[in-house]
């Protein structure tokens, strides 16, 4: 700490002048907060107060800066100082914004001001400059597993984008699922007709192209290491096994479509009765001419039946709708209109889903004369030389039949996914107890594998209950939750063929971000660029495994002797591992139980008789301090007697934390972090889940302090919730005076 100096710069400007007074809050920073270097400044973003900061740290020798002014989210660019730690005091959307105007409220305003500053100034003197991972890792291939549509297109982004792509795929040829297609739903102008599906260009690409190298008739044997390091062994058909380095993964291993022999009432099994993908072997095979059954016999009439299997509510089969199955079946449609306009086709839907430009398409088999049938079909039995459908027509309510030559069945996308782990957990545990048949089932689960991962948590990638590949929705489609491994096309959600070349392509992109902040010893998202990386005092750790255990990206193994061992690439910088543990040995240099334990102790508590209660409110940076930020922006008022943190996580929230809080004197701690459950949104998946769970658990600790558990309470808030916060803090501020003042206060 000898050679740190610490800093702090004031800004009056966008109103703070006005309401706050400076000159107090200058002598907060030097007094209480210890700032040898104290300025303020009328407009401290602008060109002339970034300059005065940056002069400061060169000339001054400043290492650590806190600059009291808008939020920590606001003006980032100009606040930008590589060279020294910095915290952000947020008096402009955290105070000036949300406080009544008037003299009113003159006093409350600048107690919350006074606080942030002594907040500010306290997680500061607990910082220090991150360094970047010391150990970079600079392999900036890009690894694509699987060789369809989705992985060549990986491939070729990449390629293109000058980086060296490694495509591992496991057939003797390249394609995919698009190998096996007659046409594609057109995806160019006009969307009138079925497409070539311009695969065999994009493999010659691929094949030809210098910066690919391409493994056929291959799998991946073992995947170790983490982002700029991936060791990967690629076993062939033959028996060679062939090792690889690689920076980053994009895993486009596709799908497979749903058994029809699981629809034995929907005809699966007959002869006369095939899915999407046998109609179109039999389209192939007809090149264009009038398409035969399987026994020779031109169809002459044909049914499809849409959501087989699919969009079921009953748990039996496939829950959600495949996204490609009705306009694929017109596409089919429409090759019997075109080798024969008399062939009788009809296609029975309960709704029709045709996304992009799918309603010029539907608009054009509709004119070839394809039958559009609204009905639900209820049950496909032999009749004669074809079949008889039975469904419910929902146009005329009435129960009613239709035979036809063909029927083809549109089932569902099930992705190609690998181990489900889950299962490979429960079976794993049975196996090391000794049971001989689980062993087995192991050895057989174990050749379903994709990646074959090294990793503690399992061999693939996690997933949601269908097998796709577990992923944030919303703010990170790609990624997964193994950090530098990205799921494209169908085994992330169900999708059609353009839908699964813009998703390679965004895949590539996300790889190439990741392989490039490796080499620099950065965070990968979201908070891509973060230089801090766990650390760890070994002889503080009890081996609990807590730390190991709750990570939700699996950056945590064990060592020999059961010590946590960090995979700092692997690492997203969430904070979880330090929430979970215990005697908090586990930290940050820019983010650690102090940091924000420090600005908790710095809150300048009112005594129990001013009727001034204190409430901490721990918000997650990522939906709840955006929100809270909005919520000042739009000028919404909310209590003057709140004192806001931002989180890296809710995951991140050590129990301490909220004790400390409670003996300091709070009257109140809430909690607002992202959803969870099976539709999460937290950014770092299990946070709020696991901080929902640890909270559970505190009330006998709340007891043992003699107060009640109402006081300790946890929100899930989005990031659009700007005016749902503000009444839940009013709304809590409320509850808490009911309450009364802690009793805690009396022992500060």
């Amino acid at each position: 700490m000898a050679d740190n100096k610490f800093a702090a710069y004031i800004c009056s400007g966008c109103g703070l002048g006005d309401q706050l007074d400076v000159k107090t809050l200058e002598k907060i920073a030097q007094k209480e907060g210890k700032m040898q270097v104290v300025k303020s400044h009328s407009f401290l973003c602008n060109a002339e107060g970034v300059q005065m900061i940056k002069d400061d740290i060169a000339n001054e020798a400043v290492t650590h800066v806190c600059i009291a002014a808008c939020s920590r989210r606001a003006k980032t660019e100009a606040f930008h100082f590589p060279t020294a730690a910095m915290s952000r005091a947020n008096l402009r959307e955290g105070v000036l914004w949300v406080v009544a105007a008037g003299e009113a409220h003159d006093e409350v305003r600048q107690e919350m001001a006074n606080d942030y500053v002594r907040m500010g100034c306290a997680e500061l003197k607990k910082m220090k400059l991150p360094e970047g991972n010391p150990d970079k890792a600079h392999s900036k291939r890009v690894l694509v597993v699987g060789g369809g549509m989705s992985g060549l297109t990986a491939a070729f982004e990449a390629a293109e984008a000058g980086y060296e792509t490694v495509l591992v795929e496991k057939q003797a040829q390249l394609g995919g699922w698009a190998a096996k297609l007659w046409k594609r739903v057109p995806f160019k102008a006009p969307y009138t007709e079925p497409q070539d599906t311009g695969l065999a260009e994009l493999a010659a690409k691929v094949g030809s192209h210098p910066l690919i190298k391409v493994h056929l008739n291959s799998r991946l044997a073992e995947t170790s290491g983490a982002p700029g390091r991936f060791a990967v062994k690629i076993a062939q058909e033959s028996g060679a096994v062939t090792e690889e380095t690689v920076g980053s993964i994009v895993q486009a291993t596709g799908f497979t479509g749903y058994d029809i022999a699981r629809l034995p009432e929907l005809g699966g099994g007959q002869a006369n009765v095939v899915d999407q993908a046998g109609l179109e072997a039999m389209a192939m095979a007809a090149n264009g001419a009038t398409i035969k059954r399987v026994d020779g016999k031109e169809v002459k009439s044909v049914v499809f039946l849409q959501c087989a299997g699919q969009r079921d509510d009953s748990g039996k089969h496939l829950s959600y709708c495949s996204g490609h199955c009705c306009a694929t079946s017109i596409k089919q449609a429409m090759y019997f209109k075109n080798a024969n306009p008399a062939i009788d086709t009809a296609i029975m839907y309960q709704d029709l889903r045709v996304p992009g430009m799918g309603e010029d398409f539907y608009r054009s088999a509709q004119e070839k004369g394809v039958t559009f049938t609204k009905g639900k079909a209820t049950g496909v039995e032999s009749s004669g030389d074809g079949c008889k459908v039975s469904f419910r027509d929902l146009i005329l309510d009435e129960e009613t039949s239709i035979n036809a030559d063909l029927v083809v069945l549109a089932t569902g996308q099930v992705p190609t996914a690998g181990v489900e782990l889950d299962a490979w957990t429960q079976l794993t545990s049975e196996a090391d107890g000794g049971s001989a048949d689980a062993k087995q089932k192991k050895v057989e689960m174990e050749k379903v594998s994709i990646l074959n991962l090294t990793y503690r948590q399992g061999p693939d990638l996690p997933q949601f209950k269908h097998g796709f590949a577990d992923s944030h929705f919303i703010c990170f489609p790609y990624e997964t939750r193994r950090t530098g491994i990205y799921a494209a096309g169908p085994v992330r959600r169900p999708m059609d063929m353009l839908q699964a070349t813009d998703d390679a392509t965004g895949a590539a992109l996300k790889a190439i971000q990741a392989v490039e902040n490796a080499s620099l010893g950065r965070a990968a998202h979201p908070r891509s660029g973060d230089l801090s990386f766990p650390q760890v005092r070994l002889e503080g750790c009890t081996q609990c495994k807590r730390c190991t255990v709750e990570c939700p990206f699996g950056a945590i193994d064990e060592d020999e002797k059961r010590f946590p061992v960090f995979n700092e690439q692997r690492c997203r910088r969430c904070g979880t591992c330090m929430g979970a543990c215990p005697v908090r040995v586990i930290s940050f240099e820019n983010y650690s139980v102090d940091t924000v334990g420090s600005q908790i102790k710095a809150v300048d508590m009112p005594d129990e008789f001013s009727e001034r209660p204190r409430i901490l409110i721990l918000a997650c940076e990522n939906d709840a301090y955006p929100a809270l930020d909005m919520a000042g922006l739009s000028r919404t008022v909310y209590s003057a007697f709140v004192r806001i943190i931002p989180v890296r996580c809710l995951g991140s929230v050590n129990t301490i934390w909220i004790t400390d809080a409670l003996n300091s004197g709070f009257d109140g701690v809430m909690m607002m972090g992202c959803k969870k459950g099976d539709d999460y949104q937290c950014h770092f998946v299990k946070g709020s889940e696991l901080a929902h769970y640890r909270m559970s658990k505190i009330g006998d600790t709340l007891t043992q302090l003699g107060l009640e558990p109402e006081r300790v309470v946890t929100q899930e808030v989005a990031i659009t919730d700007n005016q749902r916060v503000v009444t839940l803090i009013n709304d809590y501020v409320a509850q808490i005076n009911e309450l009364g003042m802690s009793p805690m206060k009396g022992f500060n």
